[in-house]
């Protein structure tokens, strides 16, 4: 029997001996792999970190002593060792685990995460109710995969290092975020390790310090003491943990992080002591992946791939909006050279790294810091340069204060392009892109916008940068993009603040928005067989919105639907029925988006119809409507 088989929880990793563990270690990264291959996953940073796992439950009592980890999909070995090992196939799909850490799947998932840098934070909160509970075990964050590029993990590390409390941070180190990582820090994390001098030194005092030590040629005179003393003076001096010294921590490193005899051996050690602790560990990320050394390409995969290639079985012919965008970002680029791109750790993630091929010095990585990029663009919009700022609308929300105090307030002209907004499949709850509508449309000067394909969305990029006057978002899907976009050159840019009327009807009115464009005209087709005449209206500007076309709906319709693919709560359906409200009160307006409530992981188009976001669930709501509006004139 495969020794993994005989894991059902820590307590069993930590029966084996040092040579069973290392024949886990290799099944572990076969299962990764097997699996992934079919479900899709951040298959790379769990990779990377099988040996890191193995090492921490085999040093810790797990549960009692808690892992707290930083972005869960770093966690895929973590449930392997947790008793999930049998429901591995249900990664990342409806009802089955998480591709993240989730509190509510183990007891053994801490803190869950699906964003960056909240680990250190998080096991400093853990570790601060202990004590008050006066409780005794041991609390371990575990960062990496680029966190350390993110300012909440300094917040983190400086309040955890001046509280004196009993915590370790494990550092996995593996220069990567899901791009290489950027800044200063990881140079400072890499430049000692890569000093040939420093090593041969540390090398000479070892052997030095072999010979002072009990029965030593130099033990007598005591220098094996000043050897040692002198040794920990060169490496405050030349290795990174003179940074984390001096913010309070103890520092242990660095360390090989596929080395499972060191890792324990230094756990343990560390285990015993008291007080803020970090251990450095190196790892190398997507360790064992068939398919090569491709870091940033294999970081996360889709399901049914070939993992000796890292593609597709079945290829889909679609483009998808973020390539559309990316090439036509590229095209722009030649056309004015004041156009900048900003991505925040996902050049590949936003196809930014089209741009950053064709304009290097255009383009500018920042790290996972997305507060920063959006200040930074801010300050490159005061000196007339165009920023295009490529971020996850979940992402996005972690910059929310840079977007008012930083761009708004000043009314600077960034572009912000929001991928991935809207129900994002499975992903599930943490990267849920549903509410940027709501939280941009609340903020003075920012023009909201949503395209309802690939040419549009491109119209309206090019509508963003020839306006000077504030802020402009424009938000599309993690989706294929219906019809061939042409290029850039071909397309206009969009009239500012205009809606367009695609189907006129007498009945109920269907102001869509983006993505909900596509299903709104193919819901009045179906309600048109049933006599019920439609008009769709795409609203492409949510704000400002066509004040226009607006008060032309309300003149011949008394019944208007707002479908958006985004929390119906303080929406652009709630917007709207505000705006109408105060026009014609007469006017019945109803709101459909996404319910307030949690989405769980499972395929976009299974989300879009639990949602009712599809065809089929908006021509059920305009039906519900209009049979409201029925009985309440026989009423």
């Amino acid at each position: 029997m495969p020794i993994l088989e005989r894991i059902h929880s820590p307590s069993d990793v930590r029966s084996l001996t040092r040579d069973e563990l290392k024949v886990l270690a290799d099944e572990i990264r076969s299962r990764l792999i097997d699996v992934c291959s079919r479900t899709g996953g951040h298959i790379g940073a769990g990779l990377g970190v099988v040996e890191l796992t193995i090492a921490l439950h085999a040093a810790f009592e797990t549960p009692r002593d808690q892992l707290v980890w930083d972005v869960g999909h770093q966690g895929y070995p973590h449930k392997l060792l947790t008793g999930r090992n049998d429901r591995l196939e249900t990664l990342r799909q409806e009802n089955g685990l998480s591709g993240f850490l989730k509190r509510s799947e183990s007891e053994y998932d801490v803190f869950g995460a699906g964003h960056a840098a909240t680990a250190i934070s998080a096991a400093l909160g853990v570790a601060a109710g202990r004590d008050l509970r006066h409780e005794n075990f041991k609390v371990v964050a575990i960062v990496g995969d680029g966190a350390l590029t993110c300012g909440l993990a300094y917040e983190g590390l400086n309040n955890a290092g001046h509280s004196d409390r009993d915590v370790i941070v494990v550092l996995n180190d593996n220069e990567m975020s899901i791009a290489p990582n950027v800044g200063a820090i990881s140079k400072y994390l890499t430049s000692v390790q890569r000093n040939s001098l420093y090593n041969r030194v540390r090398s000479a005092i070892g052997d030095l310090a072999d010979t002072s030590g009990p029965g030593g040629i130099f033990s007598s005179i005591g220098l094996g003491t000043w050897v040692r003393r002198w040794e920990e003076s060169l490496k405050a001096l030349l290795t990174p943990g003179v940074l984390f010294e001096e913010l309070g921590f103890r520092y242990f490193g660095p360390i090989d992080g596929h080395d499972i005899d060191a890792m324990i051996e230094t756990f343990t050690a560390v285990r015993d002591l008291g007080g803020p602790r970090l251990v450095h560990v190196r790892t190398q990320k997507g360790k064992g992946f068939p398919a090569g050394e491709s870091l940033e390409k294999w970081h996360a995969l889709p399901p049914d791939h070939d993992p000796s290639t890292g593609k597709l079985r079945h290829a889909s012919a679609a483009t998808t909006y973020q390539k559309v965008f990316g090439k036509g970002l590229v095209e722009l680029g030649s056309e004015n050279d004041r156009v900048v791109a900003i991505t925040a750790a996902m050049p590949s993630g936003t196809s930014t790294d089209l741009f950053a091929n064709a304009y290097p010095s255009r383009f500018f990585d920042v790290g996972i810091a997305e507060g920063h990029a959006v200040t930074f663009a801010a300050g490159l919009a005061t000196q007339r340069i165009r920023p295009i700022v490529a971020i996850y609308s979940t992402f996005l929300q972690r910059a929310y204060d840079g977007i008012i105090h930083d761009v708004a307030i000043q009314s600077l002209p960034v572009i912000f392009c929001l991928d991935r907004a809207g129900l994002v499949g499975e992903d599930g709850e943490t990267h849920m892109g549903l509410y940027d509508i709501a939280y941009l449309l609340a903020v003075p000067n920012v023009t909201v916008t949503a395209p309802k394909d690939g040419r549009e969305m491109l119209g309206l990029l090019r509508t963003a940068v020839g306006h000077e006057k504030g802020p402009f978002s424009i938000r599309y899907p993690r989706d294929a993009a219906p019809d061939t976009v042409p290029p850039i050159s071909e397309i206009e840019a969009v009239p500012y603040g205009t809606w367009e009327v695609l189907r006129h009807g007498a009945d109920v009115a269907l102001l869509a928005t983006g993505t909900m464009v596509r299903p709104a005209l193919e819901a009045a087709d179906v309600l048109s067989a049933e006599g019920l005449r439609i008009t769709v209206v795409n609203c492409r500007f949510l704000k400002p919105y066509d004040e226009v076309t607006l008060a032309a709906v309300l003149a011949n319709h008394s019944r208007v639907l707002v479908v958006e693919e985004g929390t119906v709560v303080n929406g652009f359906g709630a917007y709207m029925s505000t705006v109408i409200a105060r026009q014609d009160p007469s006017v019945r307006v109803v709101a459909h988006g996404v319910p307030d409530r949690i989405i769980p992981a499972a395929s976009r188009a299974r989300q879009l119809a639990v949602t009712g976001l599809d065809a089929s669930g908006i021509a059920a709501r305009v039906r519900a409507l209009s049979e409201q509006e029925s009985e309440a004139v026989a009423g």
